[in-house]
């Protein structure tokens, strides 16, 4: 085994056994067994939700638990067929009378005029937005560049997200203001956000966005890494933001841990050479579908979060729905500040 393969192992069990080993903050709600959407979500009858990459993984399964407490849900994906055919399955799990709904839009985060285009047709067909999951992930196998001379992974898992949401604030802002209203934006990040140096976690310029990293495995990891800090650090801006401006929008990153989803399946076949034992310890690190999804449905409904907003305004949160430990470089409000100005550049020189 080279000390590549063992970083990685490392990195790995450190994802999947987080939960266990963070401490987190009892608000009155210690939970004595695991939190359970179908029984601890409130009733959310009326509400409009978008969940992206929900075609398939954590985003499908987020959906599933959102829609059986009654919210109307948005499943924003790229490929239409896939998509339908997801929610044909989740409406086979467990949506029945009495269920909410699951709804189509596509989404192509690879290119931000599609993001852009994405969410002007959502304003079009609804009058309020409840909840934004920007869950969609995208890990590089290799560094490239697309057409606007941006980083694949930075433009997929960061940038298009972050002109989806800002074309959308406009209407969370408006149902913010309905009556008896629980307005959200949870960005799933990931624990990877933890192993891009503090040297190279740097986002005040173009140039930086578009750090390359190495090609090797922990290099791909730390472009993938250094994506999901950005998500993050998204997330505390837009807090600063809505908080400055007395908007009641509470914005939450968390990681959903190691999850059986297609993309994790793949990742260990690619990251765990061990032969049969890999095959073994995979089963080991991966966690459901269904279960991965439940710390996302935690922040994007749970009842405890919005009763101790000042708690949970700007938290990470990981598996399951616990407070977690974000990094030095993810706690830096300059960097935060510094991504913003940035973000805002690049898409204003793009004409969006």
């Amino acid at each position: 085994m080279s000390s590549w393969d063992v970083r990685w192992l490392q990195f790995l069990i450190s994802c999947s056994s987080q939960h266990r080993n963070t401490e987190y903050i009892d608000m009155g709600a210690l939970f004595s067994r695991r939190f359970n959407p179908r029984d601890d979500l409130p009733d959310l009858h009326g509400k409009v939700i978008i969940v992206t990459g929900g075609s398939a993984g954590i985003g499908k399964y987020t959906a599933l638990h959102l829609a059986r407490r009654g919210a109307k849900v948005y499943l924003a994906a790229r490929n239409e067929a896939k998509t339908l055919n997801a929610i044909k399955d989740l409406e086979f799990e467990g949506l029945g009378p009495g269920n909410g709904t699951l709804q189509y839009i596509q989404l192509n985060l690879s290119d931000p005029r599609s993001a852009k285009r994405s969410a002007e047709e959502f304003l079009q067909r609804e009058s309020r937005l409840d909840v934004l999951i920007n869950n969609a992930g995208f890990l590089e196998q290799q560094y490239a560049k697309t057409e606007d001379g941006l980083g694949e992974s930075i433009l997929a898992n960061y940038l298009s997200p972050f002109l989806y949401t800002k074309t959308l604030i406009p209407l969370l802002e408006k149902t913010a203001q309905m009556p008896g209203t629980d307005v959200r934006i949870v960005n799933v990040s990931s624990g990877a956000h933890s192993v891009v140096p503090r040297k190279d976690a740097v986002y005040n310029s173009r140039e930086a966005l578009n750090i390359r990293f190495s090609d090797n495995r922990m290099g791909n990891l730390r472009r993938y890494g250094y994506a999901k800090l950005a998500n993050i650090l998204h997330v505390n801006e837009l807090q600063r933001r809505f908080d400055q401006e007395h908007t009641p929008i509470i914005c939450l990153s968390l990681h959903p841990g190691t999850v059986s989803t297609p993309g994790g399946q793949e990742l260990l076949k690619k990251m765990l050479p061990f032969g049969n034992f890999g095959k073994v310890l995979g089963r080991w690190l991966l966690k459901s579908q269904e279960d991965g999804a439940i710390t996302s449905a935690f922040a994007a409904a749970a009842s405890q979060v919005r009763t101790h907003a000042d708690q949970y305004k700007a938290a990470y949160l990981i598996p399951y729905a616990k407070f977690g430990k974000k990094s030095k470089a993810a706690n830096d409000p300059q960097k935060a500040l510094d991504l913003w100005i940035t973000s805002e550049g690049i898409l204003e020189d793009l004409g969006l």
